[in-house]
């Protein structure tokens, strides 16, 4: 159905030209150092700063999807307008596509998908990527055959001609996307892409992201829907309170954090305590002994002859009863302390049934590196608010795409 989703057909993600492959030759295609942005303003109480972008470096290379993270008023938008060049940073530097943030060059080779992309009510969707087509400097030929390609691409190809003032939020980041990739940039920023869409659209948008890495294109990705961008991204940087707080792949960020083996034990090999619930909550080797009257008898593990099993050499060893077996659950931080819990269990005669380890997930990572961060700051939002932005007015992510194109056409 036309709308309903991107479409499966095939895409050409084009061919650099000999001045944008030399251009392409270095591999960090994003290069940022030291940026800061502090916002200012002068009331009768005196002068107020807000800090939304403190010391941030990180690189994005050529090829590879990055990821964006953080809680509202980390500062990831004000980042992301101080590389599209909308507004000017305090202090650092930067570089985009081996260009300084800001300049024609860099502009006319980076296409940006904005949270919420805003057209004027008149246009259709093929009007619209004819606006932004002539913006970029691109001839009729040109428009008329990449809009072909994109509207089938994003789904859009049987609504082109319906004004936009009667698309879904989906249809408009369909759109939005179709828009940022009109020009055939090397670079895509890309803000909250699969917003609005259902899962089947997310999955599609998800696949077209792939193709266009595969392509060779860089995609510097902001979401705050952590599935996405664990599906997609070679790499993400998480900030908090304008700060980095970690980069680098997904993999090597959890392994930082804590591992967790679960271990279920045969009931049959043991006495178990809490004979009355099937669901107990968990019970740990080092935990205060609780000694109220109803309270209930901690879960133990006895051998063949019915001694106790001393496990007090695990002290983050915890206890619950199943149906059918004891589980036991341990933080470990080598295979060593796995390996010499199984050993004192089947050296006591328990039967093990299942063993199962886990890492963390980018959820747990990320509640672990900005958890105590979120809303501890000023957000970004309301710092722009209140002080404005650097010419004193506030400037919409739809018209940062416009202001681009123009500044670059009028230069």
């Amino acid at each position: 159905m036309p709308g309903s989703g991107l479409s499966n057909g095939t895409f050409n993600a084009g061919k650099l030209s000999d001045e944008d492959s030399l251009a392409a030759d270095s591999d960090s295609v994003v290069n940022v150092d030291d940026l800061k942005k502090t916002y200012h303003s002068y009331t009768w109480r005196g002068r107020k700063h807000v800090q939304a972008v403190r010391g941030v470096s990180l690189q994005a290379q050529r090829g590879e999807v990055f990821g964006l993270l953080g809680p509202n008023g980390a500062g990831k938008t004000t980042l992301i307008k101080m590389l599209l060049g909308v507004i000017r940073p305090s202090a650092g530097r930067a570089t985009v596509l081996g260009q300084s943030i800001g300049s024609p060059v860099a502009r006319s080779r980076v296409g940006y998908l904005p949270e919420s992309l805003r057209v004027d009510r008149h246009h259709t969707a093929r009007s619209a990527l004819r606006y932004y087509g002539r913006l970029s400097r691109m001839d009729a030929q040109s428009i008329a055959r990449r809009s072909d390609e994109l509207l089938e691409l994003v789904g859009l190809r049987g609504r082109d001609r319906e004004p936009v003032v009667r698309f879904s939020k989906g249809m408009y980041q369909r759109l939005g996307l179709a828009q940022a990739l009109l020009h055939n940039p090397d670079l895509l920023v890309l803000d909250e892409p699969t917003d609005g869409l259902d899962p089947v659209g997310r999955n599609e948008v998800r696949r077209v992201i792939e193709r266009l890495r595969d392509a060779g294109k860089t995609i510097f990705l902001n979401s705050h829907i952590l599935q996405e961008v664990e599906l997609v991204c070679s790499r993400v940087a998480i900030m908090a309170a304008g700060q980095l707080k970690a980069i680098g792949a997904i993999d090597q960020l959890a392994d930082q954090g804590q591992h967790r083996v679960t271990i279920d034990v045969l009931q049959t090999a043991n006495a178990a305590a809490a004979p009355h619930s099937t669901n107990a909550a968990p019970h740990s080797t080092n935990a205060a002994p609780d000694l109220s009257p109803n309270a209930e008898p901690p879960l133990q593990l006895f051998d063949q002859q019915g001694q106790l099993i001393d496990l007090a050499g695990f002290p983050t060893l915890q206890f619950t009863r199943q149906r059918v077996a004891v589980r036991l659950a341990m933080e470990y931080e080598s295979q060593a302390q796995i390996d010499q819990l199984v050993d004192r269990l089947r050296q006591s005669g328990c039967s093990i049934v299942g063993l199962s380890t886990a890492g963390e997930s980018l959820e747990q990572t990320f509640m672990r590196l900005v958890g105590p961060a979120v809303g501890s700051d000023v957000s970004e939002e309301s710092a722009v608010d209140s002080l404005g932005s650097v010419d004193g007015q506030r400037e919409t992510q739809s018209q940062a795409i416009q202001s681009m194109a123009v500044q670059e056409a009028g230069e």
